[in-house]
């Protein structure tokens, strides 16, 4: 077997090695599940990883808004204990949902009722951090930085390492192992890969609502610790492109703020635009609440949004010993929160498909390949269900039935803003704690049927004392 650090390309005798290109959020993950099955894992990556909490190039949308959802965190705290309460030591916030929510959702505004569910708020790099470092002190664990996969070894029929060349120097070698996970995101070239194998072509789907993404950090108010995550939501019924708004509390007394819009209704980069794309909302409690911080960065834009869902599970063969999880299996509109959750839910799919079993058990990768599929469709639903009716948006159009769906859904999304059952079970499926079947127990559509039985809050249900935090600020 290779040296991991060196061009050789020997092979050791017996088994015992798995590679994971990646070095986020799944791929991390998948690392220190494979660690308990082989003697050694290698996380290939093409960054360097920064000291501390900090952007690196190969994750830009890390610098916008995310939610770890209460079904990626129990994920996490099964796959590595004790890593809710270390993202809390390290300045989190765990968010009571919907507690310490105020959001104007389509029908209005939602109750702040106790706690049904929760959620992890701080920057992205502050989440990988805490993951890899607990990760990368495991025994066997090895990361090579600043090292590009250029290619898959072996065959149709078998996977058996990867050809890896490091991107700072003229070094090129080979990575022979059991298994490859490839976990490379966005930027994954599974599918090219495995067709340079031999293999048949990977169907793709995509949605793109056309959203782009401005983000800014702001100095939060002092007292401000407790403050609650504050969203105004775009209606996708109004035939007009669709704009919101996401206040998020984070790490080192700091607010990241990120404004989206779809076609047509994009926010800009340039820093006079941010507040007053703010102010034109359907409501404009983001800006008022903004109106007097202090900007602590520039506004950074993306416009790297699109559902993109790759179908590794529906080829007619599939090859031993290679897995592909996270981003790299299905990418969603960053703005449903979904993405890191549907990747520790991947990862945790690969420790129960794999059991006691060696990583190049006979069948092992194709049984690990559906399950991630199954965890990726629950999300991709609800994800491409709503963005495919804003103005502008590229994708199949939903069949008959997934249109009528939406109708159950738009009534049930009413009903939620008054009946705290169907409440509970919105917040379950939306956490992704719950399956999208949750929505259509007996109770819940009972409680669809009977309405919600009174109107939303007419206003914002923020506290007059968490507004007063913010000054007086324009109305």
């Amino acid at each position: 077997m290779s040296d991991p650090h060196s061009g050789s390309t020997t092979r050791r005798t017996g088994t015992g090695r798995a590679v994971v290109l990646g070095g986020g959020m799944a791929g991390m993950l998948a690392a220190s599940v494979l660690a308990d099955r082989v003697d050694e894992v290698v996380v290939v990556d093409r960054d360097r990883m920064p000291a501390g909490a900090r952007s690196r190039k190969g994750m830009p949308q890390a610098r916008h808004a995310h939610l770890l959802m209460a079904g990626g965190a129990r994920a996490v705290e099964a796959l590595l204990p004790g890593t809710t309460d270390r993202w809390v030591a390290a300045g989190a916030r765990r968010i009571a949902v919907p507690t310490d929510l105020v959001v104007l959702g389509p029908h209005g505004w939602f109750p702040r009722r106790p706690e049904m569910q929760f959620m992890v708020a701080c920057t992205r790099d502050l989440l990988d951090l805490v993951v890899r470092e607990q990760v990368l002190v495991r025994p066997g664990i090895t990361l090579r930085e600043g090292t590009e996969a250029v290619a898959l070894t072996g065959g149709a029929g078998r996977v058996t390492g990867v050809r890896v060349r490091d991107t700072g120097a003229d070094r090129a070698g080979t990575i022979e192992a059991d298994l490859v996970v490839d976990a490379c995101g966005r930027g994954s070239q599974a599918a090219r890969r495995l067709a340079e194998l031999g293999l048949p072509d990977v169907r793709e789907e995509t949605v793109d609502a056309g959203l782009v993404y401005a983000t800014r950090i702001f100095r939060a108010p002092a007292g401000s610790e407790n403050f609650p995550v504050v969203t105004v939501q775009s209606d996708a019924r109004v035939p007009v492109p669709g704009r919101g708004a996401t206040l998020v509390p984070i790490e080192n007394g700091r607010w990241l703020v990120t404004a989206s819009g779809t076609r047509g209704g994009e926010p800009s980069r340039e820093a006079e635009d941010f507040e007053p794309f703010l102010r034109s909302l359907r409501h404009p409690l983001v800006a008022d609440l903004i109106a007097g911080a202090e900007p602590l960065t520039e506004v950074h834009l993306t416009r790297s949004t699109v559902n993109r869902r790759r179908y590794f599970e529906r080829l007619p063969v599939w090859p031993e010993g290679f897995v592909v999880l996270g981003d790299a299996l299905a990418q969603f509109n960053p703005v449903y929160g979904q993405g890191m959750s549907v990747a520790a839910q991947s990862a945790a799919a690969l420790r129960d498909v794999l059991g006691e079993r060696e990583p190049d058990a006979p069948g092992l990768a194709r049984s690990v390949q559906r399950s991630a599929a199954r965890v990726a469709d629950r999300a991709w639903d609800l994800a491409t269900g709503e963005d495919i009716n804003y103005p502008g948006a590229v994708g199949a159009r939903p069949p008959v039935a997934a249109r009528l769906l939406r109708g159950y859904f738009m009534r049930l999304m009413r009903t939620s803003t008054g009946n705290p059952t169907v409440l509970r079970h919105l917040m379950d499926v939306m956490t992704l704690s719950a399956p999208m079947t949750d929505l259509v127990r007996p109770e819940v559509v009972f409680g669809v049927l009977r309405g919600p039985g009174r109107a939303a809050q007419a206003g914002p249900t923020i506290t007059p004392a968490e507004l007063a935090l913010c000054g007086p600020g324009p109305s």
